[in-house]
């Protein structure tokens, strides 16, 4: 695996894991992100089996990473694409947050049952690995380049803003774009307070002990990526 758990760009199972994703997210409204939707998606994509054992040897909780991973994807090239360079940091993880829900917009069933199944205990490993994912996608494409331990604090911080935002979208506001603009403006206050705190007791943790390579071989262990600076 490549950083931040995204597979290399010659990973030859890309294009099966998106042939059986598209032909999946019309089931899962119904199925939800079940062995069941998983088996008609590979049958509709005209997936033999071995192959599909080889691109979700997870099962359905691989299809469901598929789902994230591909939305953080579109998410990123949509912010590259809008060219938000010479906005501020908060202007720019603010469109970003816009972004990723109108990414995530056409499927909001399939959103909703996502995170329904990545709530049980058992599967809240795999929610930690796909949410640092969409949090550092974000990051790194506003133009993050931090390597301290910023780098955590950062990610963390958005972590919240971001579970935040999509559960206020899944609500019943979340169709109103203004509100929901309202919305991501408060969150992102949120992580301005926090910054400026930071600020203040700077000068404190700058004696204290690093817990950067402790939290680094912690995200590593979870996303199976080494972070690069």
């Amino acid at each position: 695996m490549s950083e931040a758990g995204h597979p290399p760009p010659d990973d030859y199972l890309a294009p099966v894991r998106d042939a059986v994703l598209t032909a999946a997210l019309p089931h899962v409204a119904f199925d939800g992100w079940s062995q069941h939707t998983l088996q008609t998606a590979v049958r509709d994509a005209g997936v033999d089996c071995g192959t599909a054992l080889l691109a979700f040897p997870n099962g359905p909780m691989g299809l469901l990473d598929a789902f994230w991973a591909s939305r953080d994807e579109a998410m990123v090239r949509e912010i590259a694409h809008r060219g938000l360079d010479n906005a501020h940091l908060s202007q720019r993880i603010a469109q970003a947050l816009e972004i990723y829900i109108s990414v995530l917009r056409p499927d909001r069933e399939a959103v909703r049952r996502g995170l329904a199944l990545q709530a049980l205990p058992l599967n809240a490993p795999g929610a930690l690995v796909s949410l640092y994912r969409t949090v550092d996608s974000i990051w790194r494409a506003v133009g993050d380049q931090s390597t301290d331990f910023n780098f955590y604090t950062k990610r963390a911080t958005l972590a919240a803003v971001v579970a935040s935002v999509v559960t206020h979208w899944l609500g019943e506001s979340g169709d109103n774009v203004e509100a929901m603009d309202a919305f991501i403006a408060r969150r992102i206050d949120n992580i301005l307070a926090f910054e400026k705190m930071k600020a203040r007791v700077s000068g404190v943790t700058q004696y204290l002990p690093s817990p950067g390579p402790l939290l680094g071989r912690l995200v590593g262990r979870l996303t199976g990526a080494r972070r690069t600076p």
